[in-house]
């Protein structure tokens, strides 16, 4: 009677589990967001996600609960939060991301303190509160005046197609907002939709005094951040970029060029779910390795031993995961530094590698360190170990050594000669010494 409960149990954790790595947190300034962006939310749940849609200054906020995360992923769509409520903060945030939580965070000029200080900490910083992109030279007709309503051409994109889709395929973009800057020494962030060569950053209802803070090919319109852990994050600097008026809104350039629909709702898709790891998603699914001549898996090896290895890579597309083709995944076999490293062949949806082990002995890896933008990190690492060849192994006569053996022989001989000589003589000298 007690494997009931217990069972109960364990399909009550599996539930919750399984449910948790579909659930979303939504952040919102005020609750009539939820109806100005019924579309991008409505596209999230048409894909299986659960939104959980609170304020950002409700009291009772919590990211986790006794160490187990309550959410997958978070959306901030609060971006004049001077602090959020609960147990949620900056430091919060980032332990959610260094967790493997995933982040989508949409800004606009007022930018509260909250936000930009978790920004800084992902390697971007945001313009001064007030600041607009403004751009005289692409805005939509329907600009008020001050060309804050920036058309931006689909060439400015990252050519990453797991994270923006195909590019070829997307009208030009609608954005109203702040603009970004990413740190240049931090090389984890992206620089996924930048502005054109005419625009600037800078409050429209000032006068420019100084050098704005933002100009030209250097805006940061969108940026992407993947951590070291595949944890993804994503800052938008309009939040208007995922609204439904901007989803549905025809586009007119200034120049006379039309569009009937904009490219927001097509790149909005693709950017989340690239951040919601829908896209993009690498794993190594099995690894083997064994000599040539003994399909049987081996955990040592001899020097010079010839060897295979293989590996069945896999993507997540789809909902299921199916084998991965590229030509550029590389096999190092290390002891301290690599000694071979090796472009791995598909051979029946495997990944394989032939070589000769080389001729020093040690403790060696089978690495596979697989980087490439848009794509999860890829790591496995395999320990072997190297013997030298036993005694019984060496071959009983080695050409290099015919020299020594040639030596050997020939002083054995002069030895053999030399005595024969010698015993010889002294036996003659004696029969002569006596007669």
């Amino acid at each position: 009677m007690m494997i009931l409960p217990f069972i109960s149990f364990l399909l009550i954790c599996f539930i919750r589990s399984s449910l948790a790595n579909d659930s979303v947190l939504v952040l919102l300034d005020h609750l009539s967001i939820k109806e100005t962006h019924s579309i991008f939310f409505k596209s999230l749940q048409d894909r299986g996600f659960e939104l959980t849609f609170r304020l950002a200054d409700d009291a009772t906020l919590s990211l986790n609960k006794y160490g187990t995360p309550l959410y997958q992923h978070l959306i901030l769509f609060s971006p004049s939060a001077e602090e959020f409520g609960g147990n949620i903060n900056t430091q919060a945030i980032t332990e959610f991301i260094d967790n493997g939580g995933n982040i989508l965070v949409a800004v606009n000029e007022n930018v509260g303190d909250a936000i930009r200080e978790l920004a800084v900490e992902c390697g971007v910083e945001i313009d001064e509160e007030g600041a607009q992109i403004i751009d005289h030279f692409n805005y939509d007709i329907n600009d008020d005046g001050m060309h804050t309503l920036v058309v931006v051409d689909k060439e400015n994109l990252i050519d990453a197609q797991t994270i923006v889709g195909n590019r070829s395929k997307i009208n030009p973009i609608l954005f109203r907002g702040i603009g970004m800057i990413s740190d240049p020494k931090n090389t984890l962030v992206l620089d996924v939709l930048k502005g054109s060569s005419t625009c600037y950053s800078h409050n429209p209802l000032k006068d420019i005094t100084e050098y704005p803070h933002v100009v030209g090919k250097n805006t940061l319109l969108i940026s992407a951040l993947q951590a070291r852990n595949n944890a993804r994050v994503i800052f938008v600097g309009s939040l208007d970029f995922f609204s439904d008026n901007f989803f549905q809104s025809s586009i007119k350039i200034m120049n006379g060029q039309q569009y009937d629909k904009s490219g927001n709702e097509q790149l909005a898709k693709s950017l989340s779910g690239w951040v919601f790891k829908q896209q993009g998603v690498l794993r190594i699914d099995s690894v083997r390795h064994f000599k040539t001549d003994q399909p049987n898996e081996n955990q040592s090896y001899t020097i010079m031993d010839d060897v295979e290895y293989w590996a069945m890579i896999e993507i997540y597309e789809n909902g299921q995961w199916l084998p991965y083709n590229a030509d550029d995944i590389q096999l190092e076999f290390v002891r301290i530094d690599p000694f071979i490293r090796q472009t791995l062949t598909k051979e029946n949806n495997e990944y394989v590698a032939r070589f000769r082990i080389p001729d020093v002995y040690g403790v060696y890896k089978f690495i596979i360190d697989y980087k490439r933008i848009g794509y999860t990190n890829l790591y496995s690492s395999t320990q072997v170990s190297v013997r030298p060849l036993q005694h019984t192994q060496y071959e009983r006569f080695i050409i290099s050594a015919y020299p020594y053996y040639f030596s050997t022989f020939s002083m054995m001989f002069g030895v053999f000669i030399f005595s024969f000589v010698f015993l010889y003589f002294r036996e003659q000298t004696t029969k002569t010494k006596s007669e």
